[in-house]
């Protein structure tokens, strides 16, 4: 088996196939695992649970949060009582995955970009460079697990993920902050959002998604934070990451299936992949090893990933795609308009307090605030046409 990219999802894909048995092989472009990484790095209590995820790459517990509204209206952000989300420290995180594969006998080639795939009728040949050299490796089948962006899946004929938002991210000094602040509005974040997330004593992760000009953006907010107290200086090298809204169109193929970033497996509402991610390789290693027993890697029999993964999340990611669109749409003046009707009628509470408050799973949340008849009301007098 080869499993093209080292990050976690492809980690955890190559750990559950040779925990089964089977012989993996990572390639990885990167000339070393473990490197710098632009992603937040929260993930939920339950992804900690599910995936045994050690204690040892958690920086910070999460149960709470401060919501600003585009003209500083404030939602607190607040569970009682339990952990819902950690802050993991990704370098450490991604490096216990790769442990853990190695641990089952997963060997990593690195520094090797992955050029192509053939599939014959028998096997797949990956070809890949390594110092300017050819590389091949020929395995039964392939997992794809290389993140956004790459363009091994419109070769392959499975065309490209539909909608993307451009993430930015910086490391600063803050002054004084120990709670997770998430800053909504137009002027901030077109149609997204920014967030500052302490991981340590005076430092914390300062990022934004957007459509157009991230840089540009971060450095207005780093400005703005700069002016209230909150960090110590506007000086900060950011790193870019391009991040799917919306699942490939099709996800396998004959003798191989694509997974994580590199299927679209992200939450639209918060361009979070790590969980979706890991849950999509647990479900793509499964049907590998039915399809490798019974000697049937066709797509017809790989569908069957498909169909699995899109079992577990296709209502989550139809429901927060909706949502996203359509908050794309709001202004400034809208947004508040709803933080007002949140706070004045106790919703946010009532959202946080019920049993099926999921820190991952967005969509009856989502749906129960459309049900909302002051919200519904509300979103009816906006008016904004939506298809």
């Amino acid at each position: 088996m080869v499993v093209i990219g080292g990050g976690p999802v492809g980690s955890y894909a190559a750990y559950k196939l040779a925990e089964m048995g089977y012989e993996v092989t990572v390639v990885e472009q990167k000339e070393r695992l473990g490197g710098p990484v632009c992603c937040t790095g929260i993930i939920s209590q339950e992804c900690v649970s599910s995936f045994a995820i050690d204690d040892s790459v958690i920086l910070r517990r999460v149960n709470s949060a401060r919501l600003f509204s585009p003209s500083g209206r404030l939602l607190i952000w607040l569970c009682q009582g339990k952990t819902q989300a950690c802050v993991v420290d990704r370098v450490t995180f991604d490096m216990a995955m790769v442990s853990r594969a190695q641990g089952k006998g997963v060997e990593y080639v690195l520094n090797s970009p992955v050029k192509g795939i053939e599939v014959g009728d028998n096997r797949v040949r990956v070809e890949a460079v390594r110092q300017g050299e050819g590389l091949n490796f020929e395995a039964r089948a392939v997992v794809i697990a290389n993140g956004f962006g790459s363009r091994l899946n419109e070769g392959l004929g499975l065309g490209k993920v539909g909608d993307f938002v451009v993430g930015v991210q910086a490391e600063v000094e803050t002054m004084g902050v120990d709670e997770v602040e998430v800053y909504f509005g137009q002027e901030i974040a077109p149609g997204f959002f920014a967030w500052l997330v302490p991981t340590s004593p005076q430092r914390a992760l300062l990022g934004l998604l957007t459509r157009r000009n991230p840089g540009l953006y971060l450095r207005k907010l780093m400005s703005s934070l700069l002016a209230q107290g909150k960090i110590a200086s506007a000086e900060a090298e950011p790193c870019y990451r391009g991040i799917p809204l919306k699942p490939l169109p099709r996800t396998y193929g004959n003798r191989l299936v694509v997974v994580g970033d590199a299927a679209g497996q992200v939450k639209p509402t918060t361009g979070g992949g790590i969980y979706y991610g890991l849950l999509c390789a647990d479900i793509a290693a499964n049907n590998l090893h039915w399809a490798l027993q019974s000697n049937d890697l066709s797509a017809r029999s790989l569908a069957n990933y498909e169909r699995g993964w899109k079992r577990k999340l296709g209502q989550e990611l139809r429901i927060g795609y909706w949502a996203r669109r359509f908050y794309e749409r709001l202004n400034d003046r809208q947004i508040d308009r709803i933080f007002d009707i949140m706070k004045s009628k106790g919703i946010d509470e009532a959202l946080l307090k019920a049993d099926d408050f999921s820190f991952d799973w967005h969509g009856k949340a989502l749906l129960k605030l459309l049900g909302h008849r002051a919200v519904s009301k509300a979103i009816e007098a906006i008016k904004i046409p939506f298809r």
